[in-house]
Formats: structure tokens, C-alpha cells, sequence
């Protein structure tokens, strides 16, 4: 196997083989992607150790991979892991179009990026996300790096529709006070996307700890947080192309989701609005509108 292969992502090899693997090479399959974020720190046997399984189980495993060995696995990896970064994409061919065809092609490539995705959404996952988010007593929302500017929208949004709605996200590493807050009633809305930050998984499994539900927006065809969430929601296209990743069809989850609630809680929603309405008013806060 070339090296050129790594642009099909480990999450989604795994994906495409993974109802085939015996039980010691699902646990495998298992370990590496919860540890995915520090794969390169392991060897074949240590990896065996954590899953509980022989190192003939994860010399299979890895050639059910296509690998023919968990060094040339190592290898694809790690140029995997460069080739994310946008420092990687700068390499590429300096396009000859002008400015107005550059921003066509750019608008063009987000619609279809929608388009490809929209067809992958399926209507029980809608359900089943808004029944989440009608229910919680609480709904938390946290995200980190590239995923704060949809989870920091989507607090927005959903704190505008129904009440106890907080982020997670703080600056001021208070995030285990916030934490202590959470119970068995409460929803964690969590959004996971590349290039992924450590700390999420760690929040997630303390919230999990206190009872709380989770669902995940991400990006990943397949992902360690997505197999322990009540609800997965994969908000993008199969493969991301030009220097930064679009988040646009996060976004416009997000946008659906919260107007959807707001019609389904019409009569309290429309009380919280009205509310809101009148304290800009009393704050003199906002320029009106003409």
C-alpha cells in the first residue's frame, strides 16, 4: 500500500471494516480511536495491552486496515496528522482565476458541500436531537477551538428559545464548577470538530459520569465520543477541501435545530422572547431598527 492513501481517514477505514473484524480486533479498533489524539506515543504492543488483546490480533488488525504493518500505520499517520493543518495546504497551486471567480468557486463548493450532506441527515436523528434539547432541564453546550464558534452559535440561538441553556466553555478553567452542576436531567450538547482538542473528551466523561445525556456534532464519520452519545449528528461533507475547513453545514444544523424548538415550544418561547424584547428595550442596548 502507498502512503497516498492516507487521505481516506483512519475514522473512516475503520468504518468500512469494522463489521468484519473479530471480537479482539473490535476492541482494538476500540482503544485507537479513543486514543487516536496520541496514537504516535504507542507501540503495536501497548496498544494490544490497553484492548486486551494478542499482538497476532493487532498485526490483523491493522493489515484489515490496509497497512502492512503497524509501522507503515505509524507512518500514514503522522502525514496524516501534518496534511490537517493549514500550514500543509499552503503547497498547493496558486490559482490563476480573479478574485470574483475565486469567491464563486468558494460559494459554489459550500453549496454543494450542503447539498451532500443533506442527504445523509436522516429525520429520526432530527427527532431524536430536539427531543433532547425540549426535554433537559439543563442544556449545556461546550466546544473547543474551531468547534467554539458553532457551540458559542449554538448557545446563542438555543438560549434565546428555552431557558437553562449555559456553555461549558471557560476561560478561567472553571469548567469543574460548572461540571458539579450538572445532573442526570441534563443535556450535554457537545460539538467535536477537526483539529480536535483534548480536553473535550475529558468533559464529556465527567458529564457522563453525572447522568447527563450527550449529543455530538461533528465532523467525523466515526469518532470515540460519537459511539458513547445518546444522539450523533455528523455536520459536513466525506472530505474537506481548501485551506480552512467550512463549518457551514454546522452552522446551519444549528440555525434548524434551534427554529425547529422554537416552534415546537411556540407559546414558551414566544413568552422568553417577548421578555428579552422588553429588557433590550429597558437597557437601551441595541441600535433600532429602521
Amino acid at each position: 500500500m502507498t502512503h497516498t492513501a492516507t487521505a481516506t481517514s483512519l475514522e473512516s477505514r475503520i468504518r468500512h471494516v469494522y463489521g468484519a473484524l473479530s471480537d479482539a480486533e473490535r476492541k482494538l479498533a476500540d482503544v485507537v480511536l479513543a486514543r487516536q489524539r496520541e496514537l504516535l506515543g504507542y507501540s503495536a504492543t501497548e496498544l494490544a495491552h490497553l484492548a486486551g488483546t494478542s499482538k497476532s490480533s493487532a498485526a490483523r488488525f491493522f493489515r484489515s486496515l490496509g497497512y502492512a504493518g503497524y509501522e507503515e500505520f505509524r507512518h500514514a499517520l503522522r502525514l496524516a496528522q501534518e496534511q490537517q493543518s493549514p500550514l500543509a495546504r499552503m503547497g498547493g497551486r496558486r490559482s490563476k482565476d480573479s478574485t470574483a471567480q475565486q469567491f464563486q468557486a468558494h460559494l459554489q463548493l459550500d453549496a454543494e458541500r450542503l447539498h451532500e450532506w443533506s442527504q445523509a441527515v436522516s429525520e429520526a436523528q432530527l427527532d431524536a436531537a430536539l427531543n433532547l434539547l425540549r426535554k433537559a432541564r439543563k442544556l449545556w453546550v461546550v466546544g473547543y477551538r474551531h468547534s467554539h464558534v458553532t457551540a458559542f452559535y449554538a448557545q446563542s440561538l438555543l438560549a434565546q428559545v428555552r431557558s437553562e441553556v449555559f456553555s461549558l466553555n471557560d476561560g478561567a478553567g472553571r469548567e469543574a464548577d460548572l461540571l458539579a452542576c450538572v445532573s442526570d436531567k441534563d443535556v450535554v450538547l457537545a460539538v467535536d470538530f477537526r483539529r480536535r482538542s483534548t480536553r473535550l473528551p475529558q468533559v464529556l466523561a465527567a458529564a457522563r459520569h453525572a447522568g447527563a445525556q450527550t449529543m455530538v456534532l461533528t465532523d467525523a464519520p466515526v469518532s470515540a465520543l460519537a459511539m458513547q452519545a445518546q444522539v450523533v449528528l455528523r455536520c459536513g461533507a466525506s472530505s474537506q477541501q481548501g485551506l480552512f475547513d467550512s463549518y457551514v453545514c454546522g452552522v446551519s444544523l444549528v440555525n434548524f435545530l434551534a427554529a425547529t424548538l422554537a416552534q415546537q415550544l411556540r407559546g414558551v418561547t414566544q413568552d422568553r422572547l417577548a421578555r428579552i424584547e422588553r429588557l433590550h428595550v429597558s437597557l437601551n442596548d441595541l441600535e433600532p431598527q429602521l
